[in-house]
Parts: C-alpha cells; sequence; structure tokens
C-alpha cells in the first residue's frame, strides 16, 4: 500500500455541496467513498460538481455511491435519469428476454450514473422473492427461485460493467424471507438452515467474484443468533466462508432501526464483526466525526480488500446510449432478436 489508509467509512452529505466544515472533515477522515440521495441531487451540473469535489477532498478518484435499482428505490429520476419500472414487474414485462433485457437496463442505468460522477450502484438485488416477502422488498427481486436470481442477477452485473459503474450485490445473505421492514425493525428469519444454504445464501456463491457486497440487517435464528447478521462475526464468517464473498463487505445503511444503540456503537459493532466498511448514509456532521472517532481507517485485510475493489474498477464500453435504449425497446415490445 502506498497510500494512507482508507477510513473505513462510506459517508452521506448535507446537502448540494459541500460545507467548509464538511470538506475538512472528510480530508480527514479519507473515506473509502461517499454515498449520494435525494438530498443531494437537483441538477446534472450540480451532481458533476459534487462528484469531483467530494473526490478532490479526499485526493483521489474515490468510489461515489447511489441506490439506482430503478422503479420505487431510484434516487435519480427524470430528466435528470430513465425513470424504470420496479425490477420484478420489468422481468415478467420483458418474459424470455428478461436476461438480454435487465442487461441493457443496467448497462443504460450504469451510463446515466457515469455521466453524472456516480460510479458505483447498490445493486444487484439478489434476495429470492416469496408471497410473504415484505412489501418494501418483493417489487425490487428479480424472482422467486436461485436460478432466476442467479441468471437476472449475472446480467444485472454485467450491464454494470458494460457501463463503467461497480455493482454492488446485496443483501447478503439474503433478505427474500423477511417480514419486516429493516428500516423500522428487525426482521427475524426462522427458516432452517439448511434450507437457507440451498436457497438465499446459494443466490449469492455465484457472485463471490464481485468487487463490492453490502450486508443484511436481519437475524437468522437457525444458527442461533440473537441480534442481525450485520453485527454478528458468526454470519460474517459464513458469508466469507461458507457463501465465499471475498471481497469487500460494507453494512446496509447503519442509521436503519434494526440495529440498536447509539450509530456510533453500531459503527463499532459491524466493524468488530468483520465488516470492512461502515455505510453512514444518515445523519449530521456530528454524528460522522462520532462515527469516525470509533471506527478510525481500514485493517489490514480490509484496506487489501479495498485496494483489490479500486483496481478492478470497469471501464465504459464504447456504444451509443440511443443504441442501447432502441435495443430495449425492442425487447420490451417482444421484437427482439
Amino acid at each position: 500500500m502506498t497510500h494512507p489508509p482508507f477510513g473505513a467509512a462510506i459517508f452521506g452529505c448535507d446537502g448540494p455541496c459541500l460545507s467548509a466544515d464538511e470538506r475538512a472533515f472528510f480530508a480527514e477522515a479519507n473515506p473509502f467513498g461517499f454515498i449520494l440521495f435525494d438530498r443531494n441531487l437537483v441538477d446534472s451540473d450540480q451532481i458533476r460538481a459534487l462528484t469531483a469535489d467530494l473526490r478532490q477532498t479526499v485526493g483521489r478518484n474515490a468510489p461515489v455511491l447511489i441506490d439506482q435499482e430503478g422503479g420505487r428505490v431510484q434516487r435519480l429520476r427524470a430528466p435528470l435519469a430513465t425513470d424504470w419500472l420496479p425490477p420484478f414487474d420489468h422481468v415478467e414485462k420483458l418474459g424470455q428476454d428478461a436476461i438480454q433485457g435487465m442487461r441493457l437496463r443496467y448497462h443504460i442505468i450504469a451510463r446515466e450514473l457515469r455521466s453524472l460522477g456516480i460510479d458505483a450502484n447498490c445493486a444487484p438485488m439478489l434476495d429470492i422473492a416469496r408471497p410473504q416477502t415484505h412489501s418494501f422488498l418483493r417489487n425490487r427481486c428479480y424472482g422467486s427461485d436461485v436460478d432466476a436470481v442467479v441468471k437476472i442477477g449475472r446480467a444485472v452485473v454485467e450491464g454494470h460493467v458494460s457501463g463503467g459503474v461497480f455493482p454492488v450485490i446485496k443483501h447478503i445473505p439474503g433478505h427474500g424471507l423477511a417480514q419486516m421492514d429493516s428500516h423500522l425493525e428487525l426482521p427475524r428469519i426462522d427458516a432452517d438452515g439448511d434450507v437457507l444454504d440451498s436457497t438465499d445464501f446459494a443466490a449469492f456463491r455465484p457472485f463471490a467474484d464481485c468487487a463490492m457486497g453490502m450486508t443484511a440487517h436481519l437475524v437468522y435464528a437457525a444458527f442461533g443468533e440473537t441480534g442481525p447478521a450485520t453485527t454478528s462475526p458468526a454470519m460474517i464468517r459464513r458469508i466469507r466462508e461458507d457463501i465465499g464473498f471475498h471481497g469487500l463487505l460494507m453494512t446496509d445503511d447503519i442509521s436503519m432501526q434494526a440495529l440498536t444503540g447509539t450509530v456510533p456503537d453500531r459503527a463499532e459493532a459491524s466493524i468488530l464483526a468483520g465488516c470492512d466498511v461502515v455505510l453512514h448514509c444518515n445523519g449530521d456532521l456530528h454524528e460522522r466525526i462520532a462515527v469516525m472517532d470509533r471506527i478510525s481507517t481500514m485493517s489490514t485485510a480490509s484496506q487489501s480488500r479495498a485496494d483489490a475493489a479500486i483496481a478492478s474498477r470497469p471501464e465504459v464500453e464504447d456504444v451509443d446510449i440511443a443504441t442501447l435504449r432502441a435495443m430495449l425497446a425492442q425487447l420490451e415490445q417482444g421484437r427482439g432478436a
């Protein structure tokens, strides 16, 4: 490593431009990356200026993330970006052309993000939809069985990479059985361990080669757990060893109420459990400072994974975005090749 160690965090910022205090904090904290939300997005020129400013604070081409699944969860909407059906609905509409169509969809999304200076997207979502899956999640899924989720998920990864954007696989090791919204409360999964291993966990194994992944704030009771996977050393070990994911592992947003204790407590517990990076999406500058005081810089192992992720940054393929849109429109109208 020939650079200062990264801070073990991905931070949001307060608004459409950085304050002097935020600039100073980011320069000192040197977070691995940043994440944008509605409060940060006004117009194209402003977003490009903000992403450039964020990177300037740390003096490097730090990843800038966003949630742009398409549908209910997409921070950028028309005219800044294409408005999309929820993924589950789009897969159904595309029918037999779903794999090709979803690859095109996320290639277009990636190109739109890169044009604004954003180079990481919190997708694909590899959770398996069930009839009982909570409504906040169900139509964000790609299918109702492992095979469908893996095939569409791989297409989503390929689309991102073709468009020059890091995919961030989520929510490891699987959120599809949740019947509660983890933004508000802690879901408990009571399914048998063998069932989880052959379904929810199995959907993530083919993506062990991805550079970045995100944990799930869920309790998996089959393994004797009483707290969420994000802060469980045993569950993080299962993600690493049983699922085989060795990329950079970030938490889901530690502001979510599935976690207990203060936000700095949550951050520290996540790092101690084995997460590489804390994802801190909300909260003010004082809270970010408190989080950084508790988690500090990455461990040697985490820094290695972070460096490997950065080294795998994808390049944009030389294809016209209008061509991609026309190809997708043909598939949606049932005229695919």
